[in-house]
């Protein structure tokens, strides 16, 4: 089939590879022009990994293309995906203004019937205005499609080509058997392909993410409780995880979750129920919980050392969560105000993220070259995000680089008996305090 797939976002690149790789011809549009030549000379521009391997494949195979030229990749797909920005506005909900303006311009250049997907998460409804928006120009018969994806970055690839499930929200068979079409290859073990109407499938979306992100901040409360009465997070973990009806994934606690989903989408379907004079009582709590979360983190730290003026931290992980180079609300830059608002210096080390903090803080912290640089004469370390290579660290070299040997860790990710073993001062979430 012939697709085009508008925006080169994160989401966007991962589908349009995604959907080249099974044998499609995909044309990928961004209004970027620097993005698009960077792309077109073989550069992935974000971190994913398995994306590059199936990029430069089908780039080579020359079934994946990119353009600015909006007009030529449409007039040749069947099928268009809207993969663009929502980002939240000043009272958090999402600004639809590029799905909608996209949407105008592809009313003046569709000559023939298209199915135009809007694959960015939005808000319910989003579906008729893109149909309204699209009609305003239309003169050919054209269907929308509100197909939201539920890619968790790290595993984005994975995630697509072997999907739970594909939610798509239509009333149209034609194009119903469209996108049923498209996506049998990558259901063939056996997962569904759901169909139901747009709107049921937008809140979908929605539904998915705020109950995720309530499991997390649940979980931080039984932390925080822990804490207060001698249990240990990771024993209660365990013992409700295997509960079957519960589930043991999105029960590890930590200083909150961040991203670009959990919190915009949260938020936004928080506004929703608003509009319609709901009042959300849970997401309320679950946005309250997952802001405080960091604070009470931070808080451990100024009991140890109530005056940071003058002390050196070190900071293990920059992204919001590993295997991803995504900063978007993530704990650490949260982390880093506090330090640096309290006279603190700040050294830090990231494996794939540090570019981008480059870019917010310039040289107000310092960006190590690895992880035991960044402790060096650090009076502390603190670890926010938990990367696979922090987990097995050499302990002797990292008590030489570090003034004392203190860790005050918002992962879990070391045990508190090898921590007593390796005699550190060791603080994490929801469980005792290694002395």
């Amino acid at each position: 089939m012939k697709i085009a797939v508008i925006g080169t976002g994160y989401v966007g690149l991962v589908t349009g590879t995604c959907f080249a790789e099974t044998g499609n011809d995909v044309t990928c549009v961004d209004i970027n022009s620097a993005k698009v030549d960077m792309l077109n000379r073989g550069e992935v521009p974000i971190f994913e990994p398995g994306l590059e391997v199936l990029f430069h494949r089908n780039t080579e195979k020359k079934r994946l293309h990119f353009t600015t030229d909006l007009a030529a990749a449409v007039s040749q797909a069947t099928i268009i995906f809207l993969a663009l920005p929502t980002p939240p506005g000043a009272d958090g909900a999402a600004d639809l203004s590029y799905v909608l303006g996209v949407a105008e311009e592809l009313g003046k250049i569709i000559t023939e019937y298209k199915v135009i997907v809007d694959k960015s998460t939005v808000p319910v409804g989003t579906a008729d205005k893109v149909h309204a928006a699209v009609a305003k120009n239309a003169k050919v018969e054209f269907d929308i499609v509100s197909n939201p994806e539920f890619l968790r970055e790290g595993v984005a690839v994975e995630d697509f080509l072997k999907p739970d499930r594909v939610v798509i929200g239509t009333s149209s068979e034609k194009a119903t058997k469209l996108m049923e079409h498209l996506y049998e290859p990558f259901v063939r073990q056996g997962n569904p392909i759901i169909f139901m109407d747009e709107r049921s499938a937008e809140m979908t979306k929605y539904a998915a993410n705020a109950f995720l992100a309530t499991k997390i901040s649940f979980m931080n409360e039984i932390a925080n409780l822990c804490e207060r009465t001698g249990a240990n997070v990771d024993m209660v973990r365990k013992g409700i995880g295997t509960d079957t009806r519960i589930g043991n994934r999105f029960l590890f606690p930590g200083v909150g979750y961040g991203g670009s989903c959990f919190p915009k989408d949260v938020q936004a379907l928080f506004l929703t129920a608003n509009e319609v004079t709901y009042n959300f009582r849970i997401l309320d709590a679950v946005m309250q919980v997952n802001s405080l979360q960091r604070a009470i983190f931070f808080d451990k730290i100024k009991l140890k050392y109530p005056d940071l003026k003058g002390m050196k931290a070190a900071v293990w992980g920059l992204a919001f969560k590993p295997n991803t180079d995504d900063i978007r609300e993530a704990p650490a830059l949260y982390l880093i105000d506090q330090l640096l608002a309290n006279g603190c210096e700040v050294s830090a080390y990231d494996p794939e993220a540090m570019a981008h903090v480059k870019q917010i803080y310039g040289d107000k912290i310092t960006l190590a070259e690895e992880a035991y640089a960044a402790c060096l004469d650090a009076d502390f370390l603190i670890i926010a995000t938990e990367w696979a290579e922090f987990r097995s660290p050499d302990f002797e070299q990292l008590s030489s680089n570090l003034k004392a040997k203190v860790i005050f860790d918002g992962r879990n990710i070391f045990s508190l008996d090898e921590m007593a073993v390796a005699g550190f001062y060791y603080e994490s979430i929801g469980r005792s305090i290694v002395k």
